[in-house]
């Protein structure tokens, strides 16, 4: 498969990239993150071995893209938990008896 990242063309194989991430081990995943094999590795680094370019000059949703395109697994950013609301503790007793109070 054809695919443009960081301006450069490059034509991609799933067989190509699992052999170019075989006996590289994967860093700590802290966002994005693809599956190779049974291992996962973070996008920018993906892109770095199969691109052999600087991290700083390709993004990572343009790795995402390919490697998605290639049938690979890949995970986004963790969704930011809702914070939820504290109640007091009026406010908790209340609601546990089935009356909620306003305050």
């Amino acid at each position: 498969m054809r695919c443009v990242i960081a301006r450069f063309p490059f034509d991609l194989t799933k067989s190509g990239v699992l052999e170019s991430m075989k006996g590289i081990k994967p860093e700590q995943v802290v966002g994005e993150s693809v599956i190779i094999g049974r291992r996962t590795y973070p996008v920018k680094q993906v892109g770095q071995v199969i691109t052999r370019q600087d991290r700083r000059d390709f993004s990572a949703g343009e790795v995402l893209r390919a490697m998605t395109q290639l049938g690979f697994t890949c995970r986004g950013l963790p969704r930011a938990a809702v914070p939820r609301r504290v109640l007091s503790p009026l406010q908790q007793a209340s609601a546990m008896l089935g009356i909620p109070v306003t305050v």
